[in-house]
């Protein structure tokens, strides 16, 4: 059969899994305040609604534990596939929904696939393309997501100004259409050449190979030095079966799971999910009312989407410290300046157009200065910490640890994902505006931890990363540490020589090819 052997193409298609969870996030979040998904579902309260909205985030969560013993047994392939085929069952139950228990059944099978998806699709693209742009692949990963944030957002909206449970329904049943793409699009991809290696299908890993690095000529070297590589690599896994989720808090891994797990974690903490999931909350305490409301929560979307897509060609010549640290003492400022404005010139009621789950209400240039400092938030967050949280867990495990290790971090990622989703709601019907003081605080406390607890990682190589999480270089001081593939690679890219060692050493034709 035809195999996809251009990597733009696989990943074009790949990240259509990313796209799936950003389907989720808006397919909820259009709809929360609507007079048809109220009156449908008699207009749940905050803490159900928080139910409704973190019933993904739960089946995300045991789908990521999951994914990694799927995808290890099966492979990357044929447990995407998998995943398909829960996400158009998951869309099915939620388009047919009768009321709010076969609604949060839906969320959680479609969470399910959610959960494969994301922790799986990276890694697959990863072992599929050249070492040079596999950062860049998780990069767009998460920007896969931002988009089907925003597509899923615009058919909501579309569907909004149907009458009746139709407008929703349609919208939910949409959701199938990407899956149903990829699944086509997944009987023409080739398998992970190291999912082949590592079950011993080496012919086949050398044919795989072929196609993807050599037009289909086993003897190229690009092919032959990825196909040393990869039975290095299977060496190396074959040495680590026996490696437990106990071994990533043995004493000399327990700080890079702390860094990798707690990224994930500060994500989430972080605040994205006012952002994300209740922005119509906010807009809506800010004033807004109908398609205003609708359309202006669009528009924070695409400054996601655009940020981040801004970032991704200059994430790799920026400091992961740079990045992070920025990131969580511009959101605390964001965070507090909101949560002042709406203490100092807000007042309680009872109600916001009928929705007794919002008892805050702000007016006048105050509500203004809410609205644009929650869209500075958002574009600060797609600078910063949307893709380089993702792109941080992926560096700071060794490769014996590696797939434990992310997995784990995902799952971090997912649980916290679940609280939060759960919490805002009625966070915003008790607390009110204190909600933004807990999150500004969240942010501080992160700007400590990171400041003093993470190292840089952004060109070094795996020893390099070794030696500064071993307590031999200050985290705040790593970043002086200086890549000697780095320096390498900046040389060829100036025209000079390259010293590697002798010729037609791995790394050197490797690094030949991709610069």
């Amino acid at each position: 059969m035809y195999r996809i052997s251009n990597i733009y193409v696989l990943a074009a298609f790949g990240t259509i899994g990313g796209a799936l969870f950003g389907f989720d996030v808006s397919s909820m979040s259009m709809w929360i305040d609507t007079d048809q998904y109220l009156d449908f579902f008699h207009s749940p309260d905050s803490n159900l609604q928080g139910g409704i909205t973190a019933s993904m985030s739960a089946g995300s969560f045991i789908g990521a534990i999951g994914a990694g013993f799927l995808s290890d047994w099966l492979g990357r392939r044929l447990s995407l596939v998998i995943a398909c085929f829960i996400w158009i069952v998951g869309a099915a139950i939620q388009c047919s929904s009768q009321n709010v228990g076969q609604l949060i059944a839906g969320r959680v099978v479609s969470g399910l696939c959610v959960g494969i998806t994301s922790s799986q699709v990276c890694v697959y693209l990863a072992e599929l393309a050249p070492s040079a742009i596999r950062g860049r692949i998780v990069g767009i990963q998460q920007w896969a997501i931002e988009w089907g944030i925003l597509i899923m957002y615009l058919i909501s909206y579309g569907c909004s100004f149907m009458n009746g449970p139709a407008s929703f329904r349609v919208a939910w049943g949409i959701q199938g259409v990407p899956a149903l793409i990829l699944l086509v699009a997944l009987q023409f991809f080739p398998e992970s050449p190291r999912w082949l290696g590592g079950k011993e299908r080496w012919e086949e890993c050398l044919q795989t190979l072929a196609i993807l690095h050599g037009n289909g000529d086993p003897t190229h070297p690009v092919v032959q030095a990825e196909y040393l590589d990869v039975r290095e690599a299977a060496r190396v896994a074959a040495e680590s079966k026996d490696v437990s989720f106990l071994g990533l808090f043995g004493p000399k891994i327990w700080k890079r799971t702390l860094a990798g797990t707690s990224v994930q974690m500060w994500q989430q903490l972080l605040g994205g999910n006012v952002a994300m999931y209740y922005i119509v909350y906010v807009f809506t305490m800010a004033g807004m009312t109908g398609n205003v409301t609708l359309y202006s929560s669009a528009i924070q979307y695409v400054i996601f989407l655009v940020t981040t897509g801004v970032m991704l060609p200059y994430i790799d010549r920026i400091g992961r410290r740079t990045l992070l640290l920025s990131g969580a003492f511009l959101c605390c400022i964001l965070h507090f300046t909101i949560a002042g404005l709406m203490a100092s010139y807000g007042h309680s009621v009872s109600s916001i157009n009928g929705n007794a789950n919002l008892r805050w209400s702000i007016s006048g240039a105050p509500a203004t200065g809410v609205i644009a400092c929650s869209y500075i938030f958002v574009g600060i967050y797609g600078l910063t910490w949307a893709p380089t949280g993702w792109i941080y867990c992926s560096e700071v495990f060794p490769l014996k640890y590696r797939a434990k290790g992310v997995g784990l971090s995902a799952a971090t990622n997912w649980i916290f994902n679940f609280a939060l989703a759960y919490f805002v709601a009625p966070a915003f019907t008790n607390i009110q505006w204190r909600t933004y003081i807990i999150f500004g605080v969240f942010c501080a406390a992160m700007f400590v931890h990171i400041f003093f607890m993470y190292p840089e990682t952004q060109g070094m190589t795996l020893e390099e990363i070794d030696g500064v999480f071993e307590g031999k270089i200050r985290p705040w001081r790593s970043g002086a540490v200086k890549s000697r593939f780095g320096e390498e690679v900046e040389r060829v890219r100036r025209g000079q020589s390259l010293d590697m060692g002798e010729k037609g050493d791995k790394e050197s034709v490797v690094m030949k090819e991709s610069v």
